[in-house]
């Protein structure tokens, strides 16, 4: 039920979300692939991956810290953790604390659970794990609870302007 997309395929006309729209206009492929969500769910990102049969390494959660006083994302494989010594060491911070989630729905404009990297209210300074680039394409919040969206981790650094680094644990 995976649906591809492209810069001239989706977008505001199509039901989409500000993620989608974002890729859209940015013109970058991307699949969406959307699953039935259990809110009882204990893992969002777990639930994605075995919903959609696919290597839960591959599979990305979209987390908010604050980095010195300023909100930033890390974005690392569902299958592991944040290290947030190791997400202010990537952007030349010193201490690192897990965002509130209301300050981090605020600040991107999504759900918890369905924060997509792409397509936030605010830019914020973003980390892609480096595991993400030992696959052709990774899975990320489509901006909602049951949507993913499947890109190439290099358009998903190019849309968020991500540095890549070793954050997850």
């Amino acid at each position: 039920m995976a649906k591809k997309q492209t810069g001239k395929q989706a977008g505001k006309g199509s039901g989409g979300t500000p993620a989608t729209v974002a890729l859209t206009r940015a013109g970058i492929d991307y699949t969406l692939h959307p699953y039935e969500h259990d809110p009882r769910a204990e893992s969002y990102g777990l639930e994605a991956a075995e919903a959609l049969g696919v290597e839960p390494k591959r599979v990305f959660k979209t987390l908010m810290a604050s980095v010195d006083g300023k909100l930033a994302v890390g974005i690392v494989p569902v299958t592991g953790q944040l290290d947030l010594k190791a997400l202010a060491r990537a952007l030349g911070g010193t201490k690192a604390h897990m965002a509130e989630v209301a300050a981090a729905e605020r600040a991107t404009g999504y759900v918890a659970g369905g924060i997509s990297p792409v397509g936030q209210k605010r830019s914020h300074p973003t980390v892609l794990d480096e595991s993400a680039t030992a696959y052709e394409t990774v899975y990320v919040s489509g901006g909602r609870r049951g949507l993913d969206l499947e890109l190439a981790p290099a358009d998903l650094v190019e849309i968020t302007d991500a540095t890549t680094a070793p954050i997850a644990r």
